[in-house]
């Protein structure tokens, strides 16, 4: 079966390489409150809404970059490593795959539909902001759990 929606597997060794000191620095930036002042750019926007102050359509805004930068590089290095093929992609792996990514699709959003109930607030936010990056995680982790414990039977019968 020809899979045409995949990367190359040498991506996923790329999105690692990415994935990981990303996410290091994006859990650093978030713990410390870090942002350097040398990231910090004039940017446009589309919707610009003032603390105390008016709203506007579009506008320039002072923001600092770094947590786009770390976001962005989250997003497309999760996304490579996600979705690159594995060194034999085969029919049964291609299921794992859709189960991993259907069951990752029923706990992120179950984890949302239980923070509209319980979360508030600013809080709220941040489990909006850290639900952009979970549905990813948690098919990764699923997958390749899934993945190794095919291997691990495949060893066990051998």
């Amino acid at each position: 079966m020809r899979i045409n929606y995949l990367f190359p597997n040498k991506f996923k060794k790329i999105g690692w390489l990415i994935l990981i000191p990303s996410a290091i620095l994006g859990l650093v930036t978030l713990i410390f409150e870090y942002e350097p002042s040398f990231l910090d750019f004039e940017l446009p926007a589309i919707f610009i809404t003032e603390l105390f102050g008016d709203t506007k359509i579009f506008g320039m805004v002072t923001n600092n970059i770094l947590n786009d930068v770390v976001g962005i590089l989250i997003i497309i290095s999760s996304l490579l490593v996600a979705f690159s093929k594995e060194e034999s992609e085969d029919e049964y792996i291609s299921k794992i795959r859709l189960e991993s990514l259907v069951w990752a699709v029923y706990v992120n959003y179950g984890i949302l539909l239980l923070s509209f109930l319980i979360i508030y607030d600013l809080s709220f936010i941040w489990v909006m902001w850290f639900n952009m990056f979970t549905i990813l995680i948690f098919f990764i982790v699923r997958f390749y759990w899934q993945i190794s414990k095919l291997k691990k039977s495949a060893n066990y019968e051998e």
